[in-house]
């Protein structure tokens, strides 16, 4: 079979024995016309879902079994394989080792792999994006041959769902991430430039580890929940769409979904490849961290009253980071708010919502698990 033919595929992994990952990497790729594209001496990144330091079992990370039997298949072809990301802290090695390592990233070492060291980074043009035309790039991509993304399925405060487009978010480094988030505080604005992001690196493969996902409070501090399965594909807006029907979301709630459909990324047909295949795994009572749906975001061509219309339901229906018990007063999240809106007062932390952009930053990376997403009433009613 094609790769043209079979953009998205999926197959059953029950568990991170090595074993099971490897016969389930062999076989979700086989239709993709396995790494027959790799080439002896090539360069391949993976880049993978490292956001937090976060140990395997909390489902937050791309499991370390899973990049070190990618990582003997690519070098088994004569690759030289190196994987890494970026965080939302400081792009350093003082933290992304400390990452690396709750992550349980020496596995992928022992396999052949290379952990990251390059911590450069440099500002790039790309005058086709919609969004972003130009941003700031982590060079160690830049020096590979070709891009993996390996994402990992869980819940999202701010687009609802992270999964392959998502993922490619982490080529921007560390703590530039929040000024990002300030830059585009509109969702659909956000969400073009992920679909930037993807559109500037066009990995050649696309994986995503969903043997255990993460439900809840996502994307750090959500519950996992087995699901057991391994999706791989050329196509991350096709991965993401059959990702979003898996979880039970639908599709013009995930804001990138849509910004994809309106560049003609992705067909408006909104039936997922591999449907069928993918029934046995489907969570029809996933738990959502929140979401931003897209169909309330105003277009340029819309006429006054419609404005008006989208901008009233944007106000009633849009999440909001809220605090809950088990803040611990550690300040974090007002280190990364980009719009400065947290303080801490009495040893909690106090959202200024005159400021709030509602970026989830403070919510993705709070340790405690304390920040979370709210949800509107209405919204909670509607997706009933």
């Amino acid at each position: 079979m094609s790769m043209e033919n079979n953009k998205v595929t999926i197959v059953p992994c029950e568990d991170y024995a090595p074993e099971t990952v490897r016969a389930a990497l062999l076989r979700a790729l086989d239709p993709l016309g396995g790494l027959d594209w790799v080439r002896p001496g090539m360069r391949v990144g993976l880049k993978l879902n490292l956001c937090a330091g976060r140990k395997p079992e909390a489902a937050a990370t791309t499991h370390p079994v899973m990049a070190a039997e990618l990582t003997r298949l690519l070098r088994e072809r004569g690759a030289d394989v190196v994987m890494g990301d970026s965080p939302g802290e400081p792009f350093t090695g003082v933290v992304l080792n400390r990452i690396y390592a709750a992550a349980g990233m020496a596995a992928a070492e022992e396999a052949g792999g290379e952990l990251n060291r390059d911590f450069s980074h440099r500002d790039v043009s790309f005058p086709e994006a919609v969004t972003a035309r130009s941003f700031a790039f982590a060079c160690w991509l830049e020096k590979c041959d070709a891009v993996i993304s390996f994402s990992k399925l869980k819940s999202h405060g701010l687009m609802g769902m992270t999964a392959a487009v998502k993922n490619l978010y982490g080529v921007i480094p560390g703590t530039v991430k929040s000024e990002y988030h300030f830059r585009y505080p509109d969702p659909m604005a956000f969400a073009n430039m992920l679909v930037d992001l993807n559109e500037y690196v066009k990995p050649v493969l696309c994986l995503c580890d969903a043997v255990d996902v993460m439900e809840g409070n996502g994307p750090t501090q959500g519950t996992p929940r087995h699901m057991g399965a391994l999706l791989a594909g050329t196509d991350p807006y096709e991965m993401d769409r059959l990702c979003a029907w898996l979880l039970n979301i639908r599709e013009e709630e995930i804001p990138y979904l849509t910004a994809a459909k309106e560049r003609g990324l992705l067909s408006g047909e909104g039936t997922p490849l591999c449907r069928e295949e993918a029934e046995p795994f489907r969570l029809t009572d996933f738990q959502r961290s929140g979401a931003t749906s897209s169909w309330f975001v105003s277009r340029p061509g819309d006429k006054p009253f419609r404005k008006m219309l989208k901008k009233g339901l944007a106000l009633i229906l849009r999440s909001r980071p809220k605090l809950y018990e088990g803040c611990t007063g550690c300040g974090h999240c007002a280190k990364l708010c980009p719009a400065h809106a947290i303080t801490i007062r009495n040893k909690k932390a106090v959202i200024d919502r005159s400021k709030c952009v509602r970026c989830f930053c403070c919510q993705e990376f709070c340790p405690s698990g304390a920040m979370r997403v709210q949800r509107s009433f209405v919204a909670r009613v509607l997706s009933r």
